[in-house]
């Protein structure tokens, strides 16, 4: 059996607590996110959400294990932590982060894979929460968001699996995807050690009656305290 993750100490690094200073430091990190397959045969995979509580005051942070094969869940876990900055566009990773990291590190495994429900390089500096992650994990990542941050794409057809290159001044940084026949597509874009072009792959590879992945989806029901969701005993 994995050990458990084990979280690091700071995700930030010497980050001096200004936003100014976190915009730098995506660009820092940034530099660091691979973007080549580099994961193991997918055994384990995770999925990751973030929902808040009493006003925003309480980060709450969920991570859900899946068997790859089957995608039946293993194992969940949802921590809650003081929320330690406002919610500022383009910095979300630097609210969500700690709290993501915390419920990784106390899953009983550690998956080959981690799905978050936000962006990957799919980011104005390339570094969404997904990106972030990675970085400060170590772990393979890829951003499953529901809407576009950035960049602009060609039409796109509405059957399942169809999927366009999302352009962001003249590069590719993602993929729109749609999971589901005529549902509102998914953006899809690598975090860390996932190339763009496996990526949309991987996550249909996770579809199944629903429009989002079965990582993504899980930990947002979690996360967000929906019915529906039977955690594993």
């Amino acid at each position: 059996m994995s050990a458990p993750l084990v979280a690091p100490d700071s995700p930030f690094g010497d980050w001096d607590g200004t936003p100014a200073g976190a915009r730098l430091l995506q660009l820092e990190l940034a530099e660091r996110v691979v973007l080549q397959d580099d994961f193991p045969v997918l055994r384990l995979i995770a999925g990751v959400d973030v929902g808040f509580e009493e006003g925003g005051s309480i980060t709450r942070a969920a991570a859900v294990l899946l068997d790859a094969d089957t995608l039946e869940p293993l194992a969940e876990r949802l921590v809650r932590i003081p929320t330690s900055m406002p919610y500022i566009p383009g910095l979300l990773s630097f609210r969500e982060l700690p709290a993501v990291l915390c419920a990784l590190a106390e899953l009983p495994r550690v998956p080959d894979l981690v799905f978050c429900d936000g962006q990957g390089i799919a980011h104005p500096r390339r570094l969404g929460i997904a990106a972030h992650l990675g970085v400060a994990s170590g772990l393979p990542t890829i951003g499953v968001a529901k809407k576009i941050l950035v960049g602009t794409h060609a039409e796109l057809g509405s059957k399942r699996g169809d999927q366009v290159p999302l352009m962001y001044r003249g590069d590719v940084l993602g993929t729109v995807l749609r999971s589901k026949d005529g549902v509102r597509p998914l953006i899809v874009s690598p975090g860390h050690r996932v190339s763009l072009a496996s990526a949309p792959g991987l996550v249909m590879a996770c579809v199944t009656h629903y429009r989002l992945p079965e990582p993504t989806r899980l930990a947002d029901r979690l996360a967000s305290r929906r019915a529906g969701y039977s955690p594993p005993a």
